[in-house]
């Protein structure tokens, strides 16, 4: 018996080409274009074009019609999403009813942490300012400011172990950046470590104080929403900087931006933000001294092939009943 998938017209004609040389596996790919609500499919590919420019507060039109497929059909058991992360509401809702979801975590490690080391090293080296600059066509070195820092030898607590996160370590130590990754997992307390580079989150406010640059690349969770607001700002140096490339709610915003207009932090780099699209009125927008990305971080062409190339491999699992690369806990 054939699985039936629900993919969207994008994906159907990618997949197509990449299961003609599955013999093994039996698919009846459904273009979610053509389908009504209550038709019924046991499985279902959430790519990045269904969820577009849709965000966790805003859904686009065209994206809660293909929610209202998943909604409505009984038969559904699993949904592989193209994101690390499952905690837009459709995701929690689905689990809930016991339907499998299996995100992407590592598929866009890569990009994600370029973008987090372009952001480093645009604020590291004032790029914001001679940016404005160009923007205004103005010849304003470095020389007439006071000079930065050489970003050698400064200290990055990195927030999140994974892909992403020790990607950022890997790049920063080879320029000679001191990195301390920060883990959640029970057994970075419970076991003595060969180096200082891993600790368990519970040592942050120790080791923030040492932290010229604060890196996030952590899920969120119950315990990293709110983790970085004004009382663990103020534990940072005077003039670090800050780097999220995860999501927008493990800040407090409103007192980041308090930070920011104080100095208390010299930078930003922000692709994600507690509500999307980031409001107009916010003072982000402005700051000379933050860059603002529209949660962009893990967009390539590169990433949607990989993608695809997981929902294969975990097609594959699913049919033979074993476990799925990368599910999500419910």
């Amino acid at each position: 018996m054939s699985l039936r998938v629900l993919v969207s017209p994008k994906a159907l004609n990618e997949l197509k080409s990449l299961l003609s040389h599955e013999v093994n596996l039996s698919v009846e790919l459904m273009n979610s274009s053509e389908q009504k609500p209550g038709v019924e499919f046991d499985v279902a590919l959430i790519s990045r074009d269904v969820t577009s420019t849709s965000t966790k507060q805003k859904t686009a039109p065209s994206t809660q019609v293909f929610y209202d497929l998943l909604l409505n059909s009984h038969d559904l058991r699993w949904v592989q999403i193209h994101s690390a992360g499952a905690d837009r509401q459709i995701y929690l809702d689905l689990m809930a009813r016991g339907v499998k979801v299996s995100g992407s975590s590592g598929v866009n490690a890569p990009i994600v942490m370029q973008n987090a080391i372009a952001g480093i090293l645009m604020l590291a080296r004032k790029f914001p300012l001679m940016l404005k600059a160009q923007a205004e066509r103005r010849w304003d070195s470095l020389i007439n400011h006071s000079l930065p820092p050489d970003l050698a030898g400064q200290t990055v607590v990195i927030i999140g172990r994974g892909p992403i996160g020790g990607g950022i370590a890997r790049v920063l130590q080879a320029i000679g950046v001191k990195t301390i990754l920060v883990g959640f997992n029970t057994s970075l307390k419970l076991r003595k470590l060969e180096s200082d580079d891993v600790r368990h989150i519970s040592e942050l406010p120790e080791l923030l104080p040492q932290a010229q640059w604060l890196v996030i690349a952590c899920p969120l969770s119950s315990e990293t929403r709110g983790l970085i607001n004004q009382k663990t700002i103020n534990l940072l140096p005077f003039g670090a900087h800050l780097i999220n490339i995860a999501r927008g709610e493990i800040i407090v915003e409103p007192d980041l931006i308090a930070a920011l207009k104080t100095q208390q932090l010299a930078g930003a780099y922000l692709d994600v933000f507690a509500s999307e699209p980031l409001d107009t009125n916010s003072p982000l927008w402005g700051m000379d001294n933050v860059i603002v990305t529209p949660h962009s971080a893990g967009h390539s062409a590169g990433n949607e092939n990989r993608v695809l190339e997981l929902f294969v491999q975990n097609l594959r699992l699913f049919a033979n009943g074993a476990k799925l690369k990368n599910q999500i806990a419910s």
